[in-house]
């Protein structure tokens, strides 16, 4: 009979190393996005939303 407590407790672990990762490089990436120089930001309308062809002023 398989050992479901194992089985139970080697996937948990896994789960916990897998969002730990995702964790750490979305605040990497979150870092980067920060500190960089660029000041220019584009906001587009959501999907299937018609955009104003104006220019700005």
């Amino acid at each position: 009979m398989p050992d479901y407590k194992e089985m139970y407790f080697k996937l948990f672990r896994a789960t916990e190393e897998a969002v730990r990762i995702l964790s750490e490089a979305q605040l990497a990436c979150e870092e980067i996005y920060i500190s960089s120089s660029e000041e220019k930001i584009t906001v587009y309308p959501p999907f299937g939303e018609k955009r104003d062809r104006k220019k700005p002023s």
